[in-house]
């Protein structure tokens, strides 16, 4: 079986490549910029690992800006795993920087799997960020306790209000709306994975931006701590799934013959007071602020569905945090 992960130099993509390879798939994968060696050495890394095997993994240059570029990364590949996304959540251009190149790049890839005409099934990574997001001035009765693949976030009220990161869910909602027009029109096979905040170790350069938001009750980084807020208060909880567990899914569902539609991965639905107060008992090391407010009604992503399917979670908030901690030990940002 050959695979196409797309956004190699990303957190989920990455490991998902590195399992693909260790499960004994054929890689291509994709990179904006094939000659910053600095955010494509562990790409390089696993393409020496792996040069001796009949799965190797090759890298393609391919930029959601770019049409037509993913075509080759794409052509002779039996599944296609489009994760690629931009991620900004300091953009004062949210339309540029986010929303428009993950709504044409998500049907750029498309394009390129209906041209190739091999592809079996397409994966698309979307996001809680997809489903979760309701009006925050509605009253707390208003939000559902259980929310499920029916959902999606209310797009106009993001666009209106812009609370803080506001360009990211919607990017992911726009992204995901069209894919599916795209693959109902087009006959093509679609699922997609709905990850809710993901945490665990990366073996990507740099610190991918999800880590440092689910760990900023730790760090103690106000601005991270904000973001983390307004998930909360727009969502009406916090949760949190290990990276690996994210990954696993999304190999799961793709060659799940009986898959379909949109699946939620989230494995620990909780509060920021709630965690906080686990925070603090099992790392009492760290300073860990504690002036946060319960939320009055806690809402939970539901699995269900993709436990229902199969699925099995591995990792829950102790491991989750455990090894975000010994991770920012060891890139430096936690003294060990």
């Amino acid at each position: 079986m050959k695979a196409c992960v797309t956004g190699g130099t990303g957190y989920i993509a990455s490991l998902l490549v590195k399992c693909l390879l260790e499960k004994g798939y054929a890689v291509n994968t994709t990179a904006r910029d094939l000659s910053d060696n600095v955010k494509v050495s562990h790409l390089l890394e696993l393409q020496k690992q792996y040069s001796m095997r009949e799965n190797q993994l090759r890298i393609f240059q391919a930029d959601l800006k770019n049409e037509g570029s993913f075509e080759a990364a794409v052509a002779g590949c039996d599944i296609v795993f489009h994760v690629a996304t931009p991620v900004n959540f300091g953009s004062l251009d949210p339309e540029n920087d986010m929303i428009k190149p993950a709504i044409q790049g998500t049907l750029d890839v498309l394009r390129a799997c209906k041209k190739a005409k091999m592809v079996k099934r397409v994966v698309l990574t979307s996001s809680a960020a997809a489903v979760s997001i309701k009006n925050s001035k509605a009253s707390s009765h208003e939000h559902d306790l259980v929310v499920d693949e029916e959902r999606w976030t209310d797009v106009e009220f993001l666009a209106s209000e812009k609370p803080p990161g506001w360009g990211y869910p919607v990017s992911k909602s726009l992204a995901e709306k069209a894919a599916w027009k795209y693959a109902e029109e087009n006959h093509i096979d679609l699922i997609t994975v709905i990850p809710s905040l993901v945490a665990g170790p990366a073996i990507t350069s740099k610190v991918p931006s999800s880590i440092p938001i689910a760990m900023s009750l730790v760090t103690g980084n106000e601005s991270l701590i904000k973001i983390l807020k307004s998930m909360e208060q727009e969502s009406g909880s916090i949760s949190i799934t290990h990276v690996e567990d994210v990954v696993q899914a999304h190999i799961f569902l793709a060659t799940k013959e009986s898959a379909s539609g949109r699946y939620i991965c989230c494995a620990v639905n909780s509060s920021i007071a709630e965690i906080v107060k686990f925070l603090k008992m099992r790392y009492p090391q760290y300073h860990i602020t504690t002036d946060f407010e319960e939320i009055p009604a806690k809402t939970m992503l539901s699995s269900e569905k993709l436990v229902k399917e199969g699925f099995h979670f591995k990792y829950g908030i102790d491991e989750i945090y455990d090894q975000s901690i010994q991770y920012f030990k060891e890139v430096g940002i936690l003294q060990k």
